[in-house]
């Protein structure tokens, strides 16, 4: 049997929870091949980030033309992308190759609240990503920040939907964890020009979970690889996500971390 292969283009966690290492955990519980271009390498554990380390340009195309080189890919999902130059290489190698279906999760905060974009970035990211996207991923934070609006309500998000899909993306998938108003975890797709909702429990988690948005989008990327239609990959992505929420545990003294593993069959109730 041949697995789909997706990849991830984002940065190094050492703490395993997010970045590369948690999208990697992802694609091997669903089911799919892993590969990986690491943009940065971040000293950080479950408490924050002390460091970064963003590569050289040139070295992050490197990686992506070995792997384009010798292996077909079905999807593409990029995380950490943290200054221009790099997401300008990215994005001309992505449109040359023209890879699809590409899910951009637009990373700009660790979830200890470090920065992990440039403020340069973030208009590099609009330019020259979105419109690339098959889906973006924002949260509300991330939402927020894109739009310049103030998102408090699911009316709120659906706008913030339509402002980012004029940027270019096919389609938008608003996170609302953020939203604290919501009974449910709801998150909001705006694809084909209609608006679908994604709703699972609420999870208390006081501190937040480590890496949830990486794993989620992660998730979204492998379901598209396997031939999943973009409302059937969210979909399947919300059960994933809720379930290795549901399952988080604490390896260190910060924040928890995901159950990856738990649908595979790898994973325990705790």
């Amino acid at each position: 049997m041949v697995k789909p292969a997706v990849l991830t283009i984002a940065g190094s966690d050492s703490g395993g929870g997010a970045g590369i290492q948690g999208d990697l955990k992802t694609f091997a519980a669903l089911g799919v091949y892993g590969l990986s271009v690491v943009t940065s390498i971040t000293a950080q554990n479950t408490q924050g980030v002390r460091r970064v380390f963003d590569l050289p340009a040139e070295l992050v195309i490197d990686q992506l033309r070995a792997v384009l080189e010798d292996i077909e890919i079905h999807a593409v999902k990029t995380g950490m992308l943290s200054n221009r130059e790099i997401i300008e290489a990215v994005g001309k190698t992505l449109e040359t190759h023209h890879l699809r279906p590409l899910v951009v999760d637009p990373v700009m905060r660790a979830k200890s609240g470090d920065p992990l974009m440039a403020p340069e970035a973030e208009q590099a990211l609009i330019e020259i990503l979105l419109p690339q996207a098959t889906v973006v991923t924002p949260n509300i934070p991330e939402a927020e920040r894109l739009t310049g609006l103030r998102i408090g309500t699911r009316e709120d998000m659906r706008e913030a939907a339509r402002v980012i899909q004029q940027m270019g993306a096919q389609a938008v998938l608003i996170k609302g964890g953020h939203l604290s108003v919501a009974r449910e975890a709801i998150d909001i797709l705006l694809a084909g020009g209609e608006f679908h909702e994604f709703s699972a429990e609420r999870i208390a988690t006081p501190s937040g979970v480590h890496g949830t948005g990486c794993a989620f989008a992660s998730a979204i990327a492998a379901g598209l690889a396997r031939g999943y239609s973009l409302v059937e990959a969210v979909s399947r992505a919300k059960r994933y996500i809720t379930g290795a929420i549901r399952r988080s545990y604490r390896v260190g003294l910060g924040h928890p971390v995901l159950d990856h593993s738990w649908e595979s069959g790898g994973g325990e109730d705790r």
